[in-house]
């Protein structure tokens, strides 16, 4: 096993008994039949095999939380961005009727619009659109946590083509679930902060991604850790 691999699997398995990181706000805390849904993109769309981090996280809570009888629900699918998720979040999420929603999302809207911004999407619209899921979602009762976008490339010096334009949709995302008062998972100040140790030869991917924007084994773990913290013990 890779020492990468060990580190990330030694803070998955220490998450419950962590402080919530810096910039990283916990929900109220886990209760008796909560029922979660993980809405994103293809990140949580794989998140849901079987070495995925939402498995990961429902493995974990069956274990350590097992009398809480907690559901846990993924609701990823491949190339979808902000607005995407409106269209589907009745069906999806809504009518699982969860009592936490966590959403992840931003990469293909930083992503696609890399070399055609007409397939991108606006910070106008993905704050818009932001908005409108979380308003949605607290009418129906559920409480909220949104993760900021991780990484498009591991690269640790800033040197990565869309880190400043991924950074501004991550600071999005901040103000977002500060305005509505939601939970946060920053990942992206996570994952920044993890590579500048974890990659001293500053590789474009291969630390916690196989692809600069997927996650491997040790990034499902690392994930898994962070939403784990976020939720709250």
């Amino acid at each position: 096993m890779s020492r990468l691999l060990c580190l990330a699997l030694f803070s998955f398995f220490i998450s419950f008994n962590q402080k919530p990181a810096m910039g990283q706000v916990p929900s109220t805390g886990l209760k008796m039949g909560d029922r979660i849904v993980f809405l994103g993109d293809s990140i949580t769309q794989a998140g849901a095999g079987p070495m995925g981090y939402v498995t990961l996280v429902r493995n974990a809570l069956e274990k350590d939380k097992k009398e809480l009888n907690i559901v846990v629900i993924g609701a990823g699918i491949s190339g979808n961005k902000v607005l995407d998720l409106a269209g589907r979040l009745d069906q999806d999420v809504i009518d699982k009727k969860p009592t936490i929603v966590v959403i992840y999302i931003g990469i293909n809207d930083v992503w696609h619009g890399e070399n055609d911004p007409t397939k991108g999407t606006t910070l106008k619209q993905f704050e818009e659109g932001l908005n409108k899921l979380i308003k949605r979602i607290q009418k129906s009762g559920a409480r909220v946590i949104l993760a900021t976008p991780s990484v498009i490339g591991e690269k640790h010096d800033g040197s990565n083509k869309l880190d400043a334009k991924l950074d501004q949709y991550a600071n999005i995302t901040r103000k977002v679930a500060k305005e509505h008062k939601t939970g946060l998972c920053d990942l992206r100040k996570a994952f920044v902060d993890y590579l500048k140790t974890a990659n001293p030869d500053n590789k474009e991917a291969g630390i916690l991604t196989p692809d600069r924007v997927h996650l491997n084994d040790a990034g499902n773990q690392f994930v898994a850790g962070e939403m784990l913290k976020a939720l709250g013990k």
